[in-house]
């Protein structure tokens, strides 16, 4: 940064957006636009977005979501400069570049939407000793969630409520949530800076720069259909606020894991990156459902804001809560190492249609629907491949859109029954399952090609279609398309078996532990040796 694009003369705030990517419900960038000194005269607002290592050092993104915070960016900075400022995005890492913004821009306060992940905490308590340093007031908001993830614990007695339906009681006991604020229809003049309008040393990267950047080759990028940012975020709410009955009658098991066209309302992403506000999307569906009869939770919409606000609240609170290893909750397995069987499945080459299916989809588009999750989930780990549901979670916390840290760990571990749900006799079909929704098997022709001119009778199931129709259909399983990787028929009965061993080992584990502190605490010492009664 030039010394001329200092700007010391004036007392600025600065606004740091991370997520919460939006100006509707932004309780800390409000803040920072209406904050004045002590004699009562405004600072000027930079609002800014650090491009950062954070994401490469911590999150394995995939070009889908660079995409869409690329679009995000661009979005916001639109808004911002109809507002009369801009968008300021910030090249390098905060603890570096945060102490040369504080001395050049004359920094007296900072802003910032508090984020629970481990990973952001460590990072932002670091900024939060620098701003210390440079006399720099600092002020976090909470609004990435509808509730405050300490005061559900404090609710809760201090504990975390370890499940869901234990978290809807807890909630179901406080105040109702705050009311999200609208976006301003125009900042405070005061607080507005105009030299720094046209500075491209601020500009938000173009995407084949930030793909280029990053390792990607923006040619092969697929079709968007989700773009990025708080316009469409609330374009999408709005699309599906108009159709009430959907709403009130809506139950997330009730829906497609593999229709061609979303069955959901895909606005996770935008929840995800904080294009949308949880809290407003609480609110609107309140407002449409009003006294209709309605579905409730958990399968209701509402009930899927829910799950959201328990992942988060139980993994702000569960150290490790992204790993097997060191995390209290989740159950210790033996899972295999098989590589291969784990490019197999990442890549859509299993020998299952279906589930390659959905894996392709992934890869190709950012977003699969959340049974679909359910589905390659459960065959990855406990019901076939017996792999670590965290070689799974890297792979959707690379592909996905949505890739939400509590709440992606949260489902993996629910998925393999490693934590929350603990019936892993349960185990989900790689053929029976997809035919429920769609027996002519329309989304594997869409996402496997190779397999377009197999029958219905054999679309799930192409190693039982004779050689003749393979030839026909011009696909031969082992040459055109892969042999299965394992047979489910075979496989998942060992699995249940080995799944209950590891369950038996846990309890064993556990009531092993309970007796040594019975032992601890009884032991013959002086303190606890009690005098007999005299009777």
């Amino acid at each position: 940064m030039d010394k001329n694009d200092a700007d010391v003369g004036h007392e600025t705030s600065v606004h740091w957006f991370r997520k919460g990517m939006r100006l509707h419900d932004n309780p800390a960038f409000k803040l920072s636009c209406e904050a004045k000194n002590s004699s009562g005269e405004h600072y000027k607002l930079r609002p800014i977005y650090i491009l950062d290592p954070y994401f490469r050092k911590y999150i394995r993104a995939g070009a889908n979501r660079w995409r869409f915070l690329q679009q995000s960016l661009v979005d916001l900075d639109t808004t911002l400069r109809q507002l009369g400022t801009r968008l300021y995005v910030i090249r390098g890492l905060p603890h570096e570049v945060f102490p040369d913004l504080f001395a050049k821009w004359n920094v007296k306060l900072l802003t910032f939407e508090l984020d629970t992940e481990p990973y952001a905490r460590e990072r932002d308590n670091q900024v939060e000793q620098l701003a210390r340093k440079h006399s720099v007031k600092v002020e976090q908001k909470v609004s990435h969630t509808i509730y405050n993830t300490e005061l559900v614990l404090r609710a809760n007695g201090g504990s975390v409520p370890m499940t869901y339906q234990k978290f809807v009681s807890v909630v179901g006991s406080m105040p109702t949530p705050r009311r999200p604020i609208p976006a301003p229809d125009m900042l405070p003049s005061e607080c507005l800076l105009d030299d720094d309008l046209t500075n491209p040393e601020f500009d938000v990267p173009t995407l084949d720069e930030l793909l280029t950047l990053k390792g990607f080759n923006p040619a092969e990028l697929k079709p968007c259909l989700y773009p990025g940012g708080e316009k469409e975020a609330l374009r999408r709410l709005e699309e599906y606020m108009k159709n009430k009955t959907w709403v009130c009658k809506f139950e997330k098991p009730n829906t497609s894991p593999n229709s061609l066209k979303p069955s959901t309302t895909v606005l996770s992403p935008y929840m995800k990156f904080g294009c949308l506000s949880a809290s407003h999307f609480y609110y609107k569906l309140k407002e449409v459902i009003g006294n209709s009869p309605h579905s409730k939770p958990p399968v209701s919409l509402i009930g899927q804001l829910y799950w959201r606000e328990f992942y988060y609240t139980v993994g702000a609170s569960t150290p490790n809560f992204d790993k097997m290893v060191g995390n209290s909750i989740c159950c210790q397995v033996p899972w295999d190492n098989n590589p291969d069987a784990l490019e197999a499945w990442t890549n859509g080459k299993t020998g299952y249609p279906f589930i390659d299916a959905i894996m392709r989809q992934l890869r190709d588009e950012g977003w699969i629907h959340h049974l679909a999750r359910h589905a390659v989930a459960c065959f990855l780990t406990r019901g076939d491949l017996w792999i670590s549901w965290e070689k799974g979670l890297a792979v959707f916390e690379e592909l996905l859109l949505d890739a939400d840290w509590s709440l992606n760990a949260g489902n993996w571990m629910w998925l393999s029954a490693s934590a929350f749900f603990h019936q892993f006799f349960r185990v989900y079909s790689p053929v029976a399952f997809g035919k429920k929704t769609d027996k002519s098997g329309d989304y594997i022709r869409k996402y496997i090609p190779e397999l377009a001119k197999y029958p219905d009778q054999y679309i799930y199931e192409p190693w039982s279609a004779p050689k003749s129709i393979q030839e026909r259909a011009g696909c031969v399983v082992g040459v055109h398309y892969p042999k299965r990787v394992v047979v489910h028929e075979d496989v998942y009965k060992n699995n249940i078996t080995k799944m209950s061993l590891a369950y038996k080992s846990a309890k064993a584990g556990k009531s092993s532990n309970s007796k040594k502190s019975r032992d601890i605490s009884t032991s013959p010492n002086k303190k606890n040796i009690k005098k007999p009664k005299l009777k």
